[in-house]
């Protein structure tokens, strides 16, 4: 039986990850070499997303690269009736007064039939073309794409490790050691918060995005 989705507390909202569509990992042994595996892939994935300015394309790169799905192509599927106002603090990320426009969606990022992450997103629909908010406000187009032509950049502002394959102290004190089954890895193993720029500098959107489990639900490596 699966555990219920994840619930994350960040800024005092709470963030839930549909564990049933995320959990992933069952196909790794409980070994200190695929621990060690996968504390690698962590801080790669990590690494990947800080450096590159669309989480949406590099999701579809680690799609492609892992196999994860037939076609390396990531779908967003808009969460229905998910509403939530910025705070404060957002407000004052984007740059916006009291009474100015933001809208607000959630979506679940998907590479076939895998849920790599969970987005939320608060934009402002006067800093995007109308185009764009078309295809925001009526498609499950992955925000990513729709507002690629913004060359935009990204500022992160919060990177959170949900899922620790080796324990503290490892380096020092050794590698643990192998345990029955697989490893249970969580239905959330990453946290990013940060917001997105045109080229002119004005931002235009703050994303909360919470990385699935389902990230390493591909067949590890040989190992010892």
């Amino acid at each position: 039986m699966r555990a219920p989705g994840a619930l994350l507390l960040l800024s005092g909202l709470f963030f839930a990850v549909p564990a049933a569509a995320t959990e992933g990992g069952s196909m790794w042994p409980d070994t200190p070499d695929a621990r060690l595996e996968l504390e690698a892939l962590v801080a790669t994935l990590d690494a990947r997303l800080l450096s590159h300015p669309s989480a949406t394309l590099t999701l579809e790169g680690w799609c492609r690269d892992h196999g994860l799905a037939p076609v390396a192509h990531v779908v967003a599927r808009r969460v229905p009736g998910a509403t939530r106002a910025p705070s404060a603090g957002q407000r004052r990320e984007l740059a916006v007064g009291a009474e100015e426009e933001v809208a607000y969606r959630r979506v679940e990022l998907a590479c076939g039939g895998r849920v790599l992450s969970v987005a939320d997103n608060w934009y402002v629909p006067a800093r995007l073309t109308p185009a764009m908010n078309g295809l925001l406000a009526r498609t499950d187009t992955a925000f990513g794409h729709v507002v690629a032509d913004l060359h935009f950049t990204r500022r992160t502002l919060e990177s959170t490790r949900l899922f620790a394959p080796l324990p503290d102290g490892w380096e020092r004190d050794g590698l643990p050691p192998a345990g029955a089954g697989t490893i249970a890895i969580p239905a959330a193993i990453l946290r990013h918060r940060a917001v997105l720029y045109r080229q002119d500098g004005v931002p235009f959107s703050e994303v909360v995005e919470t990385y699935t489990g389902a990230m390493l639900d591909f067949p590890p490596p040989p190992l010892k």
